[in-house]
């Protein structure tokens, strides 16, 4: 199961009482306060985790919440700070204030910690209180309480490339053959119902993320389908790559598909339509797709952008189709 947004709860845990606490000691006829002071709460931390994409997990507990810190006791004991609940979620999630919309951080970076609700001080002791003129002050505090908030986390997947093209153009099977992931694959629309990121290995001990953004249809900008659900997914990529059906197996022409798709990213976002890109020209073993490369050469001969043929089934080319990402990755980074 993918969640890529859900809203919770959080709270960091109430602070501790401190204590109101006279000594009573052998041959110590007045005593003095020794109330101890109540523990901190914890706080409810947001952890990027690298391995985490989904936010599933959180699909199902809805509210979290920070230790209540312990109260003082007598003879100066103060109550320890309680213990923070960690949430692991995925890079790339923003967090947003349910209520007003508004932005709280962008955690676009591995192994941050992030305390989206602060655990509330504990209180302090009488032990705090006593002086010169009252040496024997019956004033303690009670612990203040944590902060609380109800939060919205939508992930943005992260990675160096992302495939961008309609249903069927064989972006799942690209993925699968250049990387270790293994996406669905079926010979019908809108088999990839999620993003699903594999890690493409690279000579000299370099890794590079590429994901497979569910195919896009006309009108995705305004939602139609799952529109602003995939495309959001695109925002983050370094590199676009469009991969198109050659053959126009569900009656579609190429160089339509490339113009459709660019205008669809533009529409949702102003110049993401202009970000570092290439076109992989899949499905070059059928026979139709020949005389359709030309065709599209031709029609994109103002585009200034490099084609590159080649057969995901059949593994043709594709070590060209990485050593292109690699390259456009390095120079974007």
């Amino acid at each position: 199961m993918f969640v890529d947004k859900v809203t919770i709860i959080v709270k960091g845990g109430d602070g501790g009482d401190g204590c109101c606490s006279f000594r009573r000691e052998k041959f110590v006829p007045k005593g003095g306060p020794d109330g101890g002071d109540g523990g901190g709460g914890g706080s409810v931390i947001l952890r990027t985790c690298a391995g985490e994409q989904s936010m599933v997990a959180l699909v199902y507990k809805r509210h979290h919440s920070g230790q209540r810190g312990p109260h003082g006791k007598g003879s100066g004991r103060h109550g320890r700070r309680g213990e923070h609940t960690i949430l692991r979620i995925p890079v790339g999630t923003v967090i947003t204030d349910a209520e007003t919309g508004e932005l709280i951080v962008d955690l676009n970076y591995p192994d941050i910690d992030y305390v989206i609700a602060k655990g509330g001080d504990g209180g302090r002791g009488n032990t705090r209180f006593a002086n010169s003129l009252n040496r024997a002050p019956m004033t303690r505090e009670a612990g203040w309480p944590g902060e609380e908030r109800k939060v919205t986390l939508e992930l943005k997947t992260m990675a160096d490339v992302g495939f961008v093209g309609f249903p069927n153009a064989g972006k799942s099977t690209l993925l699968g053959k250049i990387s270790a992931a293994h996406p669905k694959v079926a010979p019908y629309p809108f088999t990839t119902l999620h993003p699903v990121v594999g890690v493409v290995e690279l000579p000299d001990f370099k890794r590079m993320t590429v994901a497979d953004i569910p195919g896009l249809i006309d009108g995705a900008h305004e939602n139609i389908g799952l529109g602003h659900a995939f495309l959001k997914h695109i925002e983050r990529t370094h590199v676009l790559a469009y991969v198109l059906d050659m053959a126009g197996v569900d009656g579609r022409e190429p160089w339509d598909d490339y113009m459709h798709l660019k205008n669809e990213l533009e529409l949702y976002m102003k110049g993401l339509s202009k970000r570092p890109s290439i076109i992989i020209a899949n499905k070059m073993d059928l026979p139709e797709s020949a005389d359709n490369l030309e065709l599209l050469r031709d029609e994109l001969s103002s585009e200034l952008i490099e084609i590159i043929p080649a057969s995901a089934e059949l593994g043709e080319n594709l070590a060209e189709v990485v050593n292109k990402f690699s390259e456009l990755v390095d120079l974007n980074l």
